[in-house]
């Protein structure tokens, strides 16, 4: 089962690295049906594999410039403030409320693939890079304001929280949607080590299986990003969320029936 969970992670990989975000939502039922692990268990492999995974999908997009640190820092921060509160948090809730919170998630996911994003404007970009009036001002208190809530969310879900970052770095953030994709990887990376830790106190971790699945997913996502300038954007979020809505419905029969 190892190997075909491994197979999976370089297909979800893949998706991470030309999406910026989407993985764990992928990740987790696979820890779940094919590796049979413990709901809470999952979560927090999830977010470790993440954390990892996402550092390393990152890096093409920050080669190119399309991560933007500052940004990604005061999002992220607050983000890991609310995703250790959620790990933490999860240990009072039943494995079966938070597997339905997941499903929940990858749903609303899915909405927001087909509804597609939209783009920044390039002035808005560069005046919150350039740390300049307006949009930038407002970057510390709203990184804040929105990093916490999406972090506390997504630690206790044990999701990377990407469909709700990437947004957010556009709207608040003042960025593009190639720079909020990037920008978002650390982002998640952030988080997802954040929340994993809140899971550990009450959630057993295969530490050589969280390395084969980083090492795969990290590996792929590099092909991933590389892909992302070749494959339409607008194709490839409609395929995903038509994949995200299959595995949900999965997950909701396997939860509940």
């Amino acid at each position: 089962m190892l190997g075909i969970a491994t197979v999976l992670a370089l297909f979800i990989g893949v998706l991470l690295g030309m999406l910026g975000g989407g993985g764990s939502v992928l990740l987790v039922p696979v820890l779940l049906y094919v590796l049979k692990l413990a709901p809470k268990d999952a979560l927090a492999t999830s977010q470790l594999v993440m954390a990892a995974t996402t550092l390393v999908a990152m890096l093409l997009h920050a080669q190119a410039g399309r991560v933007v640190l500052a940004t990604g820092i005061v999002f992220g921060v607050s983000g890991m403030a609310g995703s250790y509160l959620g790990g933490r948090v999860a240990h009072y809730i039943p494995s079966q409320v938070l597997l339905a919170g997941f499903v929940a998630l990858m749903v609303v996911s899915a909405v927001q693939m087909l509804r597609g994003r939209g783009r920044g404007s390039k002035a808005k970009s560069d005046a919150a890079v350039a740390g300049g009036n307006g949009t930038a001002a407002r970057i510390p208190w709203q990184g804040a304001a929105i990093g916490f809530p999406t972090g506390l969310v997504a630690g206790m879900l044990g999701a990377g929280g990407g469909f709700l970052v990437v947004p957010a770095l556009a709207l608040f953030g003042g960025l593009t949607m190639e720079r909020a994709v990037g920008t978002s990887l650390l982002v998640i990376a952030m988080q997802s080590f954040a929340g994993s830790l809140g899971y550990l106190g009450h959630a057993t971790v295969n530490w050589q299986l969280v390395a084969i699945l980083s090492a795969a997913m990290g590996a792929s996502s590099l092909v991933g990003g590389l892909l992302s300038q070749r494959v339409p954007a607008l194709m490839l979020r409609k395929l995903f969320a038509g994949l995200l809505l299959a595995v949900s419905a999965l997950m909701l029969v396997r939860t509940f029936w």
